[in-house]
């Protein structure tokens, strides 16, 4: 059936729903598992003022988003692990997670994306956005939303 599924982690309980049903189907078909954790790009601030003091360095910026990611990542390899299902998570930093998803599902040649999707409605999704919206809008490859 599935060959190769991407798992979209963000380190929400809903995100966790949606590890959780990725690896029940890469365990159904005997397929591998590739984790995002997309983080938004380095940016450094330019204030008129001067310039913040102790600003983390773009390698120091990189460090923390890993350190941060690697609890997210320990959790769901572990449930991978218990499974006995393939799983590699790679950190991305993307200002867009939707961009960030759909290349390394291109990139990993995934026949499935699974991500949650957390019911922003409204005025709130227009303004933030749905990263789940632009995935299904911008990708060809069939995805599973969870919520």
């Amino acid at each position: 059936m599935y060959k190769q599924i991407l798992v979209a982690i963000d380190g929400s309980k809903l995100g966790d729903k949606a590890v959780k049903a990725a690896i029940g189907l890469a365990k159904a078909s005997g397929a591998r598992i590739t984790g995002v954790y997309a983080a938004p790009e380095y940016k450094t601030p330019y204030y008129p003022e001067g310039a913040f003091y102790n600003w983390p360095s773009p390698a120091e910026y990189k460090k923390n988003i890993v350190q941060s990611a690697e609890k997210w990542i320990a959790k769901v390899s572990k449930l991978a692990a218990d499974a006995k299902v393939t799983m590699n998570v790679v950190v991305v930093f993307d200002d867009h997670p939707h961009t960030a998803i759909i290349n390394n599902a291109r990139k990993v040649k995934a026949d499935l994306i699974v991500m949650a999707s957390h019911g922003r409605r409204a005025v709130s999704a227009l303004l933030l956005g749905s990263e789940t919206q632009k995935v299904l809008s911008l990708t060809k490859i069939p995805v599973l939303v969870v919520r």
